[in-house]
This record gives C-alpha cells, sequence and structure tokens, in this order.
C-alpha cells in the first residue's frame, strides 16, 4: 500500500517485526520512516495487540467527545457568564453523560454541585439518582464489533446483519444508535470534470453466467513488491468468481482464469471490460471468437461504463486489502480468498434485498446440481 499514514493494526504489526528479530534499520528502511518514528510507535503501542489498540482509540474518542461537549461553553463557564439566566451551558442531548459533565466541571473548575448543575442546566435529581443500564449497551457493542471488521457498512446492512444473528430490533432503532455512536460513512461525492458522452445502453443480463465484469486493481507487498489483482464479477448475482493475484498478470494469464471458470459454470455471452491492454489483446479477443464471446469495451476515461466492478473493487480495497499488511504473496493470496468467500456467502448487498450473491443465486433457482445454468435470451 501506497499510504503516508499507517493505520494502527499496521504499526502493531511493524512492531511484531521488529520483537520477532527483524533489525530496526531495516524495518524504518521498508516503510520509510525515522528511527524517531519508531522508537514513537513503540512507546504508544508497544505490547499491545490490534484489539487492544482498538478499543484504546474508542475510550479517547469517547474521553475527547466528552470534552468537547464541556468546552462547547467552557470559557463562559469559567467566568460564570452566560445568556440571561446565567447559564452557560447548552443542554446536554444525551441523558447517560449528563453526571459525568457534572462531575467533570467540579472537578476542572472546583464549582459545587449546585453551580455545575445550573451552568450546565441540568436538574440536581440527576446527580443524586443512580445511572440506569442502557438495556442496548450489549446491541451498542455488538454494532461496534461490526463495523470494526466490516468498514464500509452502513446502518442498513449492520440491521441486516444483526437481524442474521437472531436480533429482533428495528432499522429505526439501529439508525439511530448508528448515529449516537458516531459510526456514519462519510459521503462520497463524486467529481464531474467534464460532460460525458451518453453511449448506447448495455444490455443488462437477466440470468446468471450470461455477462462476466473484469477489472484489474493494484497493492504492494510490506517489502514494496507492488501485486496485482484480476477481479471477476457475475453481472446478474454480483457474485465474485475470482480474484487472481501475481506479481504480474498479462493476456495469457486472463485466458487462463477464463478457461478455468468456463471449465467450472461455462461461457458467458458477454464480457465487459476497459479498454487495458490485457483486455484488447490478441490473445483475449482470440479467447473470445473461440468460445463465441461478445467483448464489451468502456468508453475510454469513463469508469462508470463497468460500474459493477468499480463498486466491487472499492469494497475489496476498503475492506480488505487497506487494512492488511501482506508480508508475501503467499499471505496475500489466502487472506485475499478469504475475503472473496465471506464477501459471496456472508456479505449482504442491497441490490438482493439484503441477501448475499451466493444466496441469491440459490434463491433464483439458476443452479442446479453444482452445474450453473445459462439463461437464454440475453
Amino acid at each position: 500500500m501506497k499510504k503516508k499514514r499507517y493505520s494502527t493494526e499496521q504499526i502493531v504489526s511493524a512492531l511484531k517485526q521488529a520483537e520477532m528479530g527483524m533489525p530496526v534499520a531495516d524495518l524504518v528502511r521498508q516503510m520509510g520512516i525515522t528511527e524517531q518514528t519508531y522508537y514513537r510507535w513503540k512507546k504508544k503501542y508497544g505490547g499491545l495487540e490490534s484489539e487492544q489498540v482498538r478499543e484504546l482509540k474508542q475510550v479517547l474518542d469517547e474521553n475527547t467527545r466528552l470534552k468537547v461537549i464541556v468546552y462547547d461553553h467552557g470559557r463562559r463557564a469559567q467566568l460564570g457568564q452566560g445568556g440571561p439566566s446565567g447559564r452557560a451551558f447548552k443542554k446536554v442531548p444525551r441523558p447517560s453523560l449528563m453526571k459525568q459533565v457534572v462531575d467533570y466541571v467540579t472537578q476542572t473548575h472546583g464549582y459545587s454541585q449546585r453551580k455545575a448543575c445550573s451552568l450546565t442546566r441540568q436538574h440536581r435529581s440527576t446527580q443524586r439518582k443512580p445511572l440506569r443500564t442502557d438495556p442496548l449497551t450489549e446491541l451498542r457493542q455488538r454494532m461496534h464489533e461490526i463495523v470494526a471488521t466490516r468498514i464500509r457498512f452502513g446502518y442498513r446492512r449492520v440491521h441486516i446483519m444483526l437481524k442474521r444473528e437472531g436480533w429482533q430490533v428495528g432499522k429505526h432503532i439501529v439508525y439511530r444508535l448508528y448515529r449516537e455512536e458516531g459510526l456514519c460513512l462519510r459521503a462520497k461525492r463524486p467529481r464531474r470534470r467534464k460532460m460525458a458522452v451518453h453511449r448506447q445502453a448495455r444490455c443488462q443480463p437477466s440470468g446468471l453466467n450470461q455477462a462476466w465484469s473484469l477489472d484489474f486493481a493494484h497493492d504492494q507487498l510490506s517489502s514494496g513488491a507492488k501485486i496485482r489483482l484480476l477481479t471477476v464479477i457475475d453481472v446478474y448475482s454480483r457474485e465474485c468468481l475470482a480474484i487472481e493475484v501475481g506479481s504480474r498478470l498479462r493476456g495469457d494469464d486472463v485466458a487462463r482464469i477464463l478457461n478455468r471458470l468456463v471449465y467450472l459454470r461455462g461461457a458467458p455471452k458477454a464480457l465487459f471490460t476497459d479498454n487495458g491492454a490485457e483486455f484488447t489483446g490478441h490473445i483475449v479477443d482470440l479467447w473470445a471468437y473461440h468460445h463465441k464471446v461478445k467483448m464489451d469495451f468502456s468508453r475510454p476515461g469513463t469508469p462508470t461504463d463497468n460500474a459493477h466492478i468499480e463498486s466491487f473493487n472499492g469494497s475489496l480495497r476498503d475492506e480488505c486489502l487497506n487494512i492488511n499488511w501482506f508480508a508475501s504473496l503467499a499471505e496475500a493470496k489466502r487472506l485475499i480468498e478469504a475475503w472473496r468467500r465471506d464477501y459471496n456467502e456472508s456479505r449482504p448487498h442491497m441490490a438482493h434485498n439484503g441477501q448475499s450473491p451466493a444466496e441469491f443465486a440459490r434463491n433464483a433457482g439458476l443452479c442446479h446440481g453444482g452445474k450453473v445454468k445459462i439463461a437464454a435470451g440475453f
């Protein structure tokens, strides 16, 4: 991965390599950092596991959020100033934080409990009554666990995963808790540089194995060696048929992978690709002619023409490539294949009403005896 900033998981992994005997000089040169940065990491994260680092980060985030609430009008609170009523704080939005905010004000600024309650606009009874246990604590914790491993999941997919596990909870409650816990994803706004010429609409497949979509993705090992990934999905079911990982992948490698898939599933009617040299070359063109497969190329500079595979590659990068630190090519193949199986069998897909791609294919009745039927009429 070409990154100037490393995640906590990558930092812990690097420290583990040093503990196993790797020289510090080799490690810092490999990661492109200074020795000062390495020892600062060691002081902060030394002896911790990845799960402990995540828990520590959650505690620090919660502590920071609490301080921000108190500091919202903190400067005025120190002087006892405020609005017409003499109160400096807005009402704390979450009842579970009332007692913590008042305690913080009394300990930090030396106010009495009565004065702190007045400044924070809380009734003194909130300090006398013991805090009730949140009945949704376990649900909140489980939501954090799901999002920690599936970082691109929004509240809809989280709700589907909870239902699969037997939680009797509505999507509106999940949405509220999702927002309260600060799990919302940052919206990605596409940058539009110029108007694109509309192409003729592609024929959308009406059955399994009618159209496959192919594309390449790139990454690198911890040693800096570059690797390439060829991804193949079924456009109808969104099932990932293969992810081939290698240091070099050329046109003959593409043909070899397609031959393997044809042996297992039969030949498709069409292949959706971009204009990469591996797809437009003589070898793949000859393969398509031999199997009577139509090659449908995207317009240059228009990845939206092949949106299904582009979206899949985005999920692959965010959920697998960016959170794993591959020590070798063999480890990269193993982890990526495990993610592919989880994507097909477990990951809910919103185009299929929350069903996984494999579940959608089975429910559609398009698989029979392990051999895929090719629907006609494409």
